[in-house]
């Protein structure tokens, strides 16, 4: 009976799935934003299911249950006689615009797929796969300009067309162990491969009408990015009431060159080509983070976290004339900051004091340059619930849904402002597979 109540309750996640499926697209860099045709592309969310609707926050977050990927210390943390399956993706309808044009916009993504066990005494372990950063976009600018012909006076229209795809996938592998009393180290170790394809090119019109007698410069940007990425975490836990916990927890990320080089090829409808490589164009940030949460017996959970990555020393290639070279100066420090709370009624009463109600928020200075200006900043604003799926006294495993508000915008004059709302569905399972029964 309790296996047949839980394929119950797990039914509608799954008939909600194909809701997603006619947002998504070709590509699947899970953006459209104009802002990823810059850097490597627009960092994606690296929150999952029970902490997405807490504004990301995740440091202190310390929970036997869960998989918490903000900081590899938690695993540590990890039931010893679970199995923990994590998967999640998210929804955005939203709408670009810039001075009196608009364009509403709608796209789908897979977000990440977690996995995670208690593998030996203090230790926990998890891996999985979610993207790093996303590029994916396709517009288009017009200039027009009186032809300087004495044969003709007919204006001339230039049409550039702007197309990105590509972005960084992380797969990772992590490892938490309670090394001394309450203290918890953590590290994970991540691959990252992905593609970074842009393109500009140029179309003609003489008088209204298209003209092939223009031999138009196409230019290709294209690298196949292959790299690692080390994460370590600390979180210590200190009681401060019988019924009260403070953890407090830290990250460090460890920033590198690229090895793989970056080419640009220029070609033109008359069929010459150029082709210029630049040496080990990008780099990874050093990153810093601390923060902390507070729980209250099994009901109320506060948290706050401080995120720092150290952008503005990294580079990437710049076209230069007659060369494609790496330069510092178009990234710059970037820094997060996240607060959330999650309230459980009555972990142990009826059905609706089960659930997990959440709501958090972040802003996120940029990271990007943009033409020299700041890039876009981002607010998140999200609510959400965890649904349980299983019986009062067993309250593991949950279906996450969250809705979140997103605006992207720049201080500096004409840039494109983006307001998104996202929804985001994800399932924890949580099977104490490891469990052993005594026959009597």
């Amino acid at each position: 009976m309790k296996n047949e109540l839980k394929h119950i309750l797990v039914l509608p996640f799954l008939l909600l799935v194909p809701c997603f499926l006619p947002f998504a697209r070709a590509q699947v860099s899970g953006t459209l934003s104009s802002y990823s045709r810059f850097g490597l592309g627009l960092l994606n969310d690296q929150s999952q299911g029970f902490n997405k609707s807490m504004g990301g926050v995740g440091l202190g977050v310390r929970m036997g249950n869960r998989i918490n990927t903000t900081n590899p210390a938690s695993y540590s943390a990890i039931d010893s006689l679970s199995l923990i399956l994590d998967v999640g993706m998210s929804g955005s309808f939203g709408q670009m615009k810039q001075g009196s044009q608009r364009m509403k916009v709608k796209n789908a993504s897979f977000d990440y797929v977690h996995v995670g066990m208690h593998i030996a005494k203090r230790l926990g372990l998890a891996a999985g796969f979610m993207p790093y950063t996303s590029i994916g976009y396709s517009f288009s600018s017009t200039e027009k300009y009186i032809a300087n012909n004495a044969n003709t006076t007919q204006s001339i229209t230039t049409n550039n067309y702007f197309e990105g795809d590509g972005g960084l996938n992380q797969a990772y592998i992590g490892l938490g162990w309670r090394a001394y009393r309450n203290l918890s180290i953590g590290t994970n170790i991540s691959f990252l491969w992905g593609d970074y394809d842009h393109s500009l090119m140029p179309a003609y019109m003489e008088g209204g009408i298209s003209s092939s007698s223009y031999n138009s410069l196409i230019k290709y940007y294209h690298a196949s990015l292959k790299t690692y990425k080390i994460d370590l975490g600390a979180q210590y836990p200190v009681r401060l009431t019988q019924q009260d916990w403070l953890t407090l927890g830290a990250t460090v990320g460890l920033g590198h060159k690229i090895a793989q080089d970056a080419t640009l090829l220029f070609y033109t409808t008359h069929s010459d080509t150029t082709t210029y490589k630049a040496s080990s164009p990008f780099d990874l940030p050093y990153t810093f983070a601390f923060g902390g949460a507070w729980q209250h017996k099994n009901t109320l959970m506060v948290a706050a976290d401080v995120h720092y990555e150290r952008w503005g020393n990294c580079r990437m290639p710049v076209e230069t004339e007659n060369s494609y070279v790496p330069m510092k100066g178009c990234y710059q420090n970037m820094t997060k900051i996240a607060m959330g709370a999650q309230w459980t009624p009555d972990p142990f009463g009826k059905y609706w004091k089960r659930v997990q109600y959440r709501a958090g928020i972040n802003y996120t200075t940029p990271y990007l340059k943009v033409d020299g200006q700041n890039g876009p900043n981002e607010l998140r604003l999200s609510i959400g619930a965890g649904l349980p799926i299983m019986n009062r006294i067993n309250n593991r495993s949950v279906v996450n849904f969250g809705l979140q508000w997103l605006r992207r915008s720049s201080s500096a004059a004409n840039m494109i402002t983006e307001n998104y709302f996202l929804i985001n569905l994800g399932i924890t399972f949580n099977e104490r597979w490891f469990m052993k029964y005594k026959i009597e």
